[in-house]
């Protein structure tokens, strides 16, 4: 059984997001679940998702994996949730539908994800570009 599609393929944040991660060494997109997903050898970053415990509907999000330090930070700002299914595996959500959006801090969190779950070659590929 498919999944029904659950975004707008026309979103300017998705839009915003896909040319931001599809940056990294070897990422790579597709649809799963609905959703899309920024992959290597695994995902490292969702755009949209729900929120574990209400099910509240973050559909212009973005799910990332940080590290473990940061979790527990981010978890406490006002525009993050826990995930449906991922939450448990260490994922945060980070609602990109504000006016406030910082799109620095979606780059340091996408990298975050990126490292904690790129294979070593492609860390290594990455910290090359940067010199």
């Amino acid at each position: 059984m498919s999944h029904p599609i659950m975004f707008d393929d026309t979103d300017p944040l998705l839009a915003r997001l896909r040319t931001l991660v599809l940056a990294y060494p070897g990422a790579q997109e597709k649809i799963s679940h609905g959703r899309p997903f920024f992959f290597t050898k695994t995902s490292f970053a969702v755009y949209g998702g729900a929120e574990k415990d209400t099910r509240t509907p973050f559909p212009r999000s973005l799910i990332v994996k940080p590290d473990a330090d940061e979790r527990h930070s981010l978890l406490c700002e006002s525009h993050t949730y826990l995930p449906m299914y991922l939450g448990p595996a260490g994922w945060v959500g980070y609602d990109l539908d504000r006016d406030e959006l910082d799109w620095d801090e979606v780059a340091e969190l996408v990298d975050m994800s990126f490292r904690e779950t790129a294979p070593v070659t492609l860390v290594r590929e990455l910290d090359a570009r940067l010199g």
